[in-house]
């Protein structure tokens, strides 16, 4: 199969995701499977496809960095705002009326507010907002693992605060990059977990100031390695799964539902793992699943994207799918 355009393929296909778990969201395995069969929705509904917050986002998040990449060098001071100004701009969207996560609202207008970033983010949360849009980090070329794990954490942290949430977030964009590089997906969980040990106690001050100063905390590496051990047990989690995979039940019930930003993050990828070469069968997977389907969808997208290049994806789909526009110039920028 192709494997070229392997920017555009994440893009789309994390819309692709969103699109067909915007259906089945907040719906039962019972339900699901009454409307649309064992296997999920099998085709894009509308023209446009309409998405959720979840493209909205990473729409958000990968303009910015096409903006602040093409006025190197790349600095948190240089993309911080450029983040900010997205972030509000979505708040403030006419299209911002697909169930929005409060976490996000709650944070985006603190950001709006003119207040520090680390003031308006929400502290105690590690929804899957915070993962969710984070693909376009993976997929910018030419970035360090330094700065790659940095910016991944940081676009996270703008809204949630938690040290998982930042984690999870840098998991996704590793995951998302080394596929884009040629990484075999069953070498995937492995190098997700050595990531995990490598990075446990690693604070990226530059990127992230003071936010893990709060009540009970001592220091950066105690705030930091509780995100990355919370990582680690979802992906013993994963493992389990992968042993013995089972390609027609319910994921959450094996990775956990979705809502929160490890488990968006490893369901993601058990829907993936289980159809690698099968890109609609991995996301439809996402879509029929009891828990945040969009969110789990769209990231077995952008993976399968990634891993499979656009030309996986059916062919009449890309005309289809809302904001076409903004994922072709990201992705062709980047391809």
């Amino acid at each position: 199969m192709d494997a070229n355009r392997r920017a555009s393929g994440a893009m789309f296909g994390l819309a692709y995701g969103d699109a067909l778990g915007a259906a089945t969201e907040f719906l039962s395995m019972k339900q699901i499977r009454r409307r649309f069969g064992d296997d999920g929705p099998a085709e894009l509904d509308g023209s446009p496809a309409l998405v959720t917050d979840d493209t909205q986002m990473a729409i958000a998040v990968g303009l910015a960095l096409l903006d602040a990449l093409a006025n190197p060098p790349f600095t948190p001071e240089l993309v911080t705002p450029m983040w900010r100004r997205r972030f509000v701009d979505w708040l403030n969207s006419p299209d911002n009326t697909r169930a929005p996560g409060q976490t996000c609202i709650r944070a985006c207008r603190g950001l709006e507010a003119g207040k520090p970033w680390v003031k308006a983010t929400q502290a105690g949360s590690k929804g899957c907002g915070a993962n969710m849009r984070v693909a376009p980090v993976g997929l910018a070329p030419g970035l360090t693992d330094e700065t790659r794990a940095g910016a991944s954490q940081l676009q996270a942290a703008m809204t949630h605060g938690h040290p998982t949430g930042l984690a999870a977030s840098e998991l996704t964009a590793f995951a998302v990059r080394w596929l884009a590089d040629g990484t075999a997906p069953a070498d995937l969980p492995a190098a997700l977990r050595d990531r995990c040990h490598a990075q446990r106690a690693v604070y990226h001050e530059r990127w992230l100031g003071d936010l893990w100063r709060r009540p009970g905390m001592t220091d950066p590496a105690t705030f930091i390695s509780r995100g990355w051990d919370e990582c680690l047990v979802v992906l013993d989690r994963l493992d389990a799964a992968l042993a013995s995979p089972d390609r027609s039940s319910d994921p959450c019930e094996a990775t956990g539902a979705g809502w929160i930003a490890e488990e968006a993050l490893a369901t993601g990828l058990l829907c993936f793992l289980l159809f690698p070469d099968e890109p609609v069968a991995a996301i439809r997977r996402g879509a029929a699943s009891s828990g945040d389907s969009d969110s789990i969808a769209c990231l077995a997208g952008a993976f399968a994207g990634a891993h499979l290049g656009m030309d996986a994806w059916p062919g009449g789909w890309a005309g289809r799918i809302e904001y076409a526009g903004d994922l072709a110039r990201i992705g062709a920028a980047w391809d």
